[in-house]
């Protein structure tokens, strides 16, 4: 969220953020679309505004809230800036300035180095201080009226007195223009100030050069507006973090409340400007006064700490980047820790993270479910069972009905969230509603195939419960006997993963799809692919669900036979993102058919041998129309060219010697016919040891030893002979590495799915 003049403006790649944005400020006022290009395809984003007043109106609802942090309520947001004790923020800071110190800069940094970027950070924070608190109680108009005459103040000062009193305001006002990026304007109003006052521009230039070059930060803050809202936010959320966690420590707020809140905060900050790595959590902070404002959230994260019970405590560092900005960043076991407390309050939207970055702090989780008091009511079996994690529990009601239903409700709203962050974390993603009953009343709940397809640890304490109950004589051996055959099997084999359908199409074609109504299940599907390296509209299609039906995800054979050679050959995420997947895939083709499973097992095991062999230095004897012959490879490439007309082709050129016969082959395939398909035909030469017929046995030994396979060899009527290569003979030279890459990009390139694809 950023602010522009009057408006408030949030832009987002992420439906989900979209619709927090408009859950939280209601429909925007404008919306602009567009798309960014990335590494990983075209991203579309967009961009809402809504007028200021609607975050005064937010917070006049929210101000309450605020009120024992502040000890007042407040009704806007520039009453939430003006009731912050910015004086006291300060001094806080400054109190903890040499328990922060080791913390700030990289470990190797000396002493002096830390002290010096201490002082650096910690006068930006009291320049942003010294100018929040000077213009308390001012609107825009006002202060702009007061930066005027301050700043003219210190124009008279660098100009040696020569320019002086309206002139200095004039120039002052100059300035502020040319801060704001009105250059032109401000141009022309210096030039014609020179002449009036009687110095050249040169002269004026200098002053105007002087106060924006930062030397004297008090004068540069003034020209560029160091206390507008675009600098303020930055500060006002770890000031009140700050405020909170101060409180919490000396007994004046509750510590379970703000451990809550200042992850919530945080978490959300790490959705805007944050980087989550396998083993890192980072925050950037930047822009104007930007070391202050890392300072101060290092502070609250060290207040923090305080809170924290030993084997959740972290640490963080301030790195410095380039330019004004800076990194706080935990790693190894720290960011492990954090992303464990962040994992239990991160911020959701219809059921899922906000952020898709949020579900690396899941991996950190070290989540624990107890089952409770079970009883016999008159409605049936009731039962009690906790979640906890990072210091959070909450405890649910378990029924066993017709199905067995989990459930958590309560006039807090808050509380309700917590509940499904807890249960998200035990793999149940849940969204909080209104009770239709009660509007006063918000709730989550889960049944029985949603639950099956939670956490082990889940299900282990609902199978407790079950088998209790059916001890117990309290439910029916049968209905109890599929409750527990669905919780001990898991309808998600794979923690993670959604629900796959395996199966074979009408064609006989393997289908690999998931389906959903939540338009984000079905988005972070997609996510998750692109993070694997798999390409949309080649590998796998998407249809998201519209009006309410179904949409899904579906995956190709050859996005499955790619996953599998990413899970050997991708990069170290892809590696682990793909591995997982085709392990699951197998796993799930298990319980479809033994028919199902071998079928994915070929392609899972093609994929995993593409790329694998190396065409230098092969050598194999193979057998022929009766005939041994000896193969030995020298070297090979693939290229992809286009012909005269335009048509792409594959060129696969292999040197090899075959029965002591060296030779340079040359192997093209194009894309022929109804169906699209991949052929190549070779003419046999002439002008070889032995003639055509020698050639063609050469050359058809040569591909048997690759790929496995015999090609087709015929006779035309003007004397030639053709070597007819297929799709599976290039399946075969996709085991090579130095064809692999070449293969697979041309197939993609010349597939009709590809072309349909462009053409939409």
């Amino acid at each position: 969220m950023s602010f522009a003049g009057k408006w408030v403006e949030a832009a987002t790649a992420d439906t989900r953020q979209a619709a927090w944005y408009i859950g939280l400020f209601g429909k925007p006022e404008s919306t602009r679309g567009g798309a960014n290009v990335t590494e990983e395809g075209v991203k579309p984003n967009v961009k809402m505004r809504w007028r200021r007043e609607r975050l005064d109106d937010i917070i006049a609802e929210e101000g309450e809230e605020l009120g024992p942090l502040l000890g007042r309520a407040v009704k806007s947001w520039r009453e939430l800036i003006d009731a912050i004790d910015w004086s006291w923020v300060l001094k806080r800071v400054e109190e903890m300035a040499d328990t922060l110190k080791p913390w700030i800069g990289p470990k190797r940094a000396s002493d002096a180095e830390r002290e010096g970027l201490m002082r650096k950070i910690i006068s930006e924070l009291a320049l942003f201080v010294h100018f929040v608190e000077a213009r308390k109680g001012m609107d825009d108009g006002r202060w702009r009226e007061e930066r005027i005459k301050r700043l003219a103040m210190a124009v008279e000062e660098l100009s040696g007195g020569r320019i002086a009193g309206n002139h200095a305001e004039e120039l002052a006002r100059a300035i502020i223009y040319y801060a704001e990026g009105y250059k032109k304007y401000a141009e022309g109003l210096i030039e014609s100030l020179a002449e009036k006052v009687g110095v050249s521009t040169e002269e004026m230039r200098g002053v105007v050069k002087r106060v924006l070059s930062g030397e004297d930060p008090y004068v540069y803050c003034l020209a560029k507006d160091c206390a507008n809202d675009k600098i303020i936010r930055k500060f006002v959320a770890p000031a009140l973090e700050l405020i909170m966690l101060d409180k919490a420590l000396n007994g004046m707020f509750s510590r379970e409340e703000a451990l809550l809140r200042f992850c919530e905060m945080y978490a959300t900050a790490l959705a805007g400007d944050g980087h989550m790595g396998r083993r890192s959590v980072e925050l950037a902070v930047g822009g104007e006064l930007g070391g202050g404002s890392a300072l101060l959230r290092l502070a609250a994260l060290h207040l923090l700490n305080q809170l924290l019970p030993n084997e959740l405590k972290f640490n963080a560092r301030i790195y410095v980047g380039e330019g004004r900005y800076y990194r706080i960043t935990a790693t190894g076991e720290d960011a492990a820790r954090l992303k464990r407390l962040l994992a239990v309050t991160a911020p959701s939207a219809g059921g899922e993270y906000l952020s898709e970055k949020f579900n690396e702090f899941v991996k950190e989780t070290q989540v624990e479910v107890r089952p409770g008091d079970i009883r016999l009511t008159k409605s049936g079996v009731a039962a009690d069972l906790t979640i906890s994690e990072a210091g959070a529990a909450v405890k649910y009601s378990i029924y066993l009905w017709k199905e067995i239903m989990l459930e958590f409700q309560s006039t807090d709203r808050d509380s309700v969230e917590l509940a499904a962050h807890l249960l998200r974390l035990a793999g149940i993603s849940t969204e909080v509603k209104k009770k239709m009953s009660n509007r006063e009343v918000w709730r989550i709940w889960a049944t029985t195939d949603m639950l099956a397809a939670g956490r082990m640890k889940l299900r282990d304490a609902l199978v407790k419960i079950v088998e209790t109950a059916r001890s117990n004589g309290w439910v029916d051996e049968k209905k109890a006997k599929r409750w527990l055959e669905k919780l001990k099997s898991g309808l998600t084999l794979m923690e993670g993963w959604q629900k796959y359908e395996m199966g074979h199409a009408r064609s006989g074609a393997l289908e690999v799809r998931y389906r959903s109504i939540n338009p984000d299940s079905i988005e972070r599907e997609r996510q998750r692919f692109r993070a694997m390296g798999l390409e949309e509209g080649v590998h796998f299609t998407v249809k998201m669900p519209e009006g309410g039906g179904i949409g899904y995800v579906n995956i190709r054979r050859k996005g499955l036979e790619h996953a599998a050679w990413l899970s050997v050959h991708g990069s170290e995420e892809q590696r682990k993102l793909a591995a997982e997947f085709v392990n699951y895939i197998l796993q799930r083709s298990k319980e479809a058919s033994d028919d199902v499973y071998e079928k994915v097992k070929k392609i899972v095991d093609e994929g995993r041998t593409r790329g694998s062999l190396t065409l230098k230095g092969f050598e194999k004897e193979v057998e022929l129309g009766g005939k041994e012959h000896v193969v030995k490879v020298i070297d090979g490439e693939a290229e992809r060219k286009e012909s005269e007309g335009g048509k792409k082709l594959l060129r696969i050129r292999i040197t090899a010697e075959v029965d002591r016969v060296r030779s340079d082959y040359t192997i093209t395939y194009a894309r022929s016919g109804r169906n699209n398909a991949a052929v190549s035909y070779t003419a046999a030469r002439a002008n070889t040891p032995g003639g055509r017929e020698a050639d063609a046995e050469r050359l058809s030994a040569l591909i048997k030893a690759l790929t496995g396979e015999e090609p087709k060899v015929y006779h035309t009527g003007d004397g030639r002979i053709i070597i007819e290569c297929s799709k599976k003979h290039l399946d075969g030279f996709k085991h090579y590495a130095e064809l692999a890459d070449d293969i697979e990009k041309w197939l993609g390139e010349t597939s009709r799915r590809r072309r349909r694809t462009s053409r939409t």
